[in-house]
């Protein structure tokens, strides 16, 4: 059964930010504690934080990482819990109203279940902050309960493939299986809306980009493909290989009808109500049609870094104002955290965490910049980031 696509091709491009002369107002800029608003030059208002609780991941990806994996981040440098609750707070006081929690695989965190419990009780300008997570899935028949009960309000699975080899070979794990058990878990646990990730590579998966709506549609959940981005480990992304948010949307025009739902905002994802249901498609075309202009995101990596983009080539570097110590030169280019260039020789307090956050987030790009001639992958890979 053939279907169509309702909406003006190719996928709507959020242009690169231009300066604005005055940041804008926001809701709770007025309630006792507020630091923010956290904005940038472009008058991007920043209230979504991603966390990675760890750059280690039970899979191996291709996309992602090589065989033999990476090295990891010194058992030392990893945030502990107080101090990512601590930053998290001051951000919270910045205007961050979200929280995604990422890794590599956030829930190999012996502690998961404890930060997102005392994430989901911080309170923000707009009440709690809400609480979700990407992952691949493997332990939610043992945490989706706990973690539903702590807080989470939501999780993303990330799943490539639905045939068993070609999940093996992909992720060089035999773990296809365990990743259906965790989608089962997610929907027993009540995490709705349930949405379920995939990159389609071409030559790999690609054929199976109607199989995994399909999958989606008949376990209740949202399908979310993601455009293959230079962020593996061993830097061989090509852009011409790539398969683009048209081709998915292609693909999936010839079996369903495709109803484009209404602007995005500052959401990754184009949404797409599927044969005039409830049930959606997200499409999140971060080569083709980027959306840099409404980028609300700012990440904190596992071992203290703080990014304003996904892509930033420069870090800010919370260690030494956490833990007194001069900590630097770690991963990519480092940003004083003091304006003076020197390193306090005590913990900061969170005046000047919230001063690191806001002049980082003041030195954001207008946009990524993968179409410049000069663009350059970060050095750290997609899995010591965050997702």
């Amino acid at each position: 059964m053939g279907g169509t696509v309702t909406t003006l091709l190719p996928v709507p491009r959020v242009r690169a930010a231009e300066p604005v002369a005055h940041p804008p107002r926001v809701s709770g800029e007025h309630r006792p504690g507020f630091r923010g608003p956290l904005v940038d030059r472009f008058g991007r208002v920043h209230r979504d934080l991603r966390i990675s609780l760890t750059d280690r991941c039970s899979l191996r990806c291709t996309y992602c990482m090589p065989a033999e994996g990476v090295e990891w981040l010194a058992k030392d440098s990893i945030l502990t819990t107080d101090e990512l609750v601590r930053v998290a707070r001051v951000l919270a006081e910045l205007g961050i109203t979200e929280v995604r929690l990422t890794g590599g695989e956030p829930l190999l965190r012996r502690d998961v279940v404890e930060v997102v419990r005392r994430m989901a009780e911080i309170e923000g300008v707009d009440g709690p902050l809400d609480v979700s997570m990407t992952t691949n899935g493997l332990k939610l028949p043992q945490l989706a309960e706990p973690l539903r009960e702590a807080g989470l309000s939501r999780v993303n699975i990330s799943i490539d493939t639905l045939q068993p080899e070609r999940f093996a070979a992909l992720t060089r794990r035999d773990r296809l299986d365990d990743v259906l058990a965790g989608i089962d878990a997610a929907r027993t646990a009540g995490f709705s809306p349930l949405k379920l990730n995939a990159v389609p590579m071409r030559g790999v998966n690609d054929d199976e980009i109607v199989d995994l709506v399909q999958f989606a549609v008949d376990n209740g959940a949202q399908m979310r493909f993601i455009e293959q981005m230079p962020l593996d480990a061993g830097h061989t992304w090509s852009r011409t290989e790539m398969v683009d948010a048209a081709e998915i949307l292609d693909r999936l025009s010839a079996r369903f009808t495709l109803t484009e739902i209404g602007e995005r905002g500052s959401s990754p994802a184009q949404e797409y109500r599927i044969d005039d249901t409830a049930t959606t498609v997200g499409v999140i075309a971060s080569v083709t049609a980027p959306f840099c202009g409404a980028c609300d995101r700012v990440r904190l990596t596992a071992d203290g870094q703080v990014r304003n983009c996904l892509f930033a080539r420069e870090e800010s570097d919370l260690l030494p104002l956490l833990r007194g110590s001069a900590v630097a030169g770690r991963g990519e280019a480092s940003v004083d955290t003091d304006p003076s260039g020197a390193y306090r020789a005590g913990p900061a307090d969170d005046d000047a965490i919230a001063d690191l956050l806001q002049r980082t987030i003041a030195g954001k790009r207008a946009g990524h910049g993968i179409d410049d001639p000069g663009f350059l992958q970060p050095q750290r890979p997609m899995s010591a980031i965050g997702g």
